[in-house]
């Protein structure tokens, strides 16, 4: 038989519906496993019910249509007569085919006890019997059923209320590829796991599972990334399996071998997995395996997924083949003006970010960070972050990062740009501030011709310009207005080693750096040397 075409709804425990007083069912007979569950309730006089059933139905009679016979049949010890062919053996063999979960049978108006040759019946098929007194109606024990339902399905909505609001709150803090899949593994009770698009584990959180089913829930993310060209997971095992059923789209006669399907599922050692494709065609795969299966667990699953994709994704299709065409003219020696319009934009601002903590960033945290400010355009370091953005996107302040941006520039400019963007990280980090954007307002210096104002520059600053250390000490006392120590943190330098430099260049300038019109000076002639 196939499996029962039950409703979206969640089942209502057997033993729940006993439990009502109200109706006072008793069980009699059959098995007493409180797994047991029931979809709906049923109520049919007719002496082959097959036809009419779904599964999962408690099917209720109040057996008008047993024959006379049939009751008569049972003899004096209350047990059907031995053999295949008796009327009850029929009845519940037929109902159990059908996928019946459980059989009430009404007392009154046609029988006043529960025929024993059924309880037998039923004990020997594994059909639970339940005795439904004369003052409880069928239409009240449907009305049970769906009041259980419906608080089964209030309680259900308030579970994946709660964890798409526990999964956004991670998406959106720091660190939020890892937050997210820890989230994720205490809603569902087990393991995730993000895959990068080789099939490495990039990622995980949660319970670790059997070897085997670690080993198959790799196999299985295997069969949702898009350069599987189809297959089992592995041999012997169904990559969709009952259990998660409904959990996506699934590879079928018109799924593109290139692409392969939106999930998939199995079963190992009672461990239930999942894969998840994250993005379009992009690669990273999400991957759960729990102990259980509570209702609600793939619509959590799904909106972990939706949240990874855009955490981790890069934009593709046009735009990405337009990058693609912009970084290979590049690479063929065209100059940046030439490209830029192929990415979107004729000036852009230059972003450094790193981690408060000194902690390297991955590549998925750079992935996220440049999702959060709009650009894919990312360059990872070891131990910086840059991030090429539009200039009509004001970058925000970002959890768990501390940013530098520089002021808009044009294609030949970025270089000078990408140096501006350095040192407002530096004194973003001296001042332990979360973003620090470089001033691009041109002021007094506006007044003052270009070529004028660079050779002006070159004068006063040249008896320090073959050391580049004391002039980038010196612009960074200067726009820390001489703060020693955050100068310090700066620089990555100890106190002493800023004093002595400054100390240095007053001596080489010949001049008191503590004159506000001197350093004022200075600053204008640094600044030249930053356009």
């Amino acid at each position: 038989m196939p499996d029962p075409a039950v409703p979206p709804t969640p089942p209502v425990p057997l033993a729940a519906l006993l439990a009502r007083e109200d109706l006072a069912l008793r069980h009699i007979a059959g098995p007493a496993d409180p797994d047991v569950v029931i979809h709906w309730a049923h109520t049919s006089e007719m002496a082959d019910p097959y036809p009419y059933l779904l599964g999962g139905e408690l099917l209720l009679t109040a057996g008008v249509h047993i024959p006379d016979a049939a009751a008569a049949d049972e003899g004096s010890s209350g047990r059907a007569r031995p053999g295949p062919g008796t009327y009850f053996d029929d009845y519940v063999s037929r109902i159990v085919a059908a996928g019946g979960a459980a059989l009430g049978f009404g007392l009154a108006p046609v029988h006043d006890t529960v025929p024993r040759a059924l309880a037998a019946a039923c004990d020997a098929y594994g059909l639970p019997l339940l005795e439904v007194p004369p003052q409880t109606t069928f239409s009240g024990v449907a009305r049970a059923v769906w009041q259980l339902m419906a608080q089964a399905r209030l309680a259900e909505l308030r579970r994946v209320t709660a964890a798409q609001q526990s999964l956004a709150a991670a998406a959106s803090g720091p660190d939020p590829v890892p937050s997210v899949l820890r989230r994720l593994a205490q809603r569902l009770g087990g393991r995730t796991v993000l895959y990068d698009p080789e099939g490495a584990e990039l990622a995980s959180a949660g319970r670790h599972p059997e070897p085997e089913a670690a080993e198959a829930l790799a196999a299985l993310a295997r069969v949702v990334r898009p350069t599987h060209q189809g297959g089992p997971a592995r041999p012997g095992a169904p990559a969709k399996a009952g259990a998660w059923a409904e959990a996506g789209a699934r590879a079928d006669a018109g799924t593109p071998a290139d692409t392969g399907p939106a999930s998939a599922t199995d079963t190992v050692g009672g461990t239930r997995l999942a894969a998840y494709a994250l993005g379009s065609g992009q690669g990273f795969v999400l991957g759960v395996a729990v102990a259980g299966r509570e209702a609600g667990d793939h619509t959590i699953a799904s909106v972990a997924a939706v949240l990874l994709s855009l955490l981790t994704g890069e934009h593709r299709g046009g735009a990405g083949a337009a990058r693609s065409s912009a970084l290979v003219r590049l690479l063929l020696g065209a100059a940046p003006e030439t490209v830029a319009p192929l990415l979107g934009g004729e000036r852009w601002l230059v972003v450094h970010a790193a981690r408060p903590d000194a902690r390297a960033p991955d590549a998925v945290a750079a992935a996220a960070l440049g999702a959060a400010l709009g650009s894919p355009l990312i360059d990872l370091a070891q131990d910086l972050v840059r991030v090429l953005v539009p200039a009509d996107r004001e970058p925000e302040p970002q959890p768990g990062w501390t940013l530098g941006v520089s002021d808009a520039a044009a294609p030949p400019e970025w270089p000078a740009a990408d140096a501006r963007a350095a040192r407002a990280l530096a004194r973003a980090r001296a001042g332990r501030t979360a973003l620090v954007r470089h001033g691009a307002r041109p002021g007094l210096a506006a007044l003052v011709p270009r070529d004028e104002a660079e050779a002006h520059a070159r004068a006063v600053l040249a008896p320090i310009t073959a050391s580049p250390a004391l002039t980038e000490t010196l612009r960074t006392w200067l726009s820390l207005h001489g703060g020693w120590d955050r100068t310090a943190v700066a620089l990555s330098v100890h106190r002493n080693t800023v004093r002595q430099r400054i100390a240095r260049c007053a001596a080489l300038l010949g001049t008191d750096l503590d004159d506000p019109d001197v350093r004022m000076e200075l600053w204008f002639a640094l600044r030249q040397e930053d356009q």
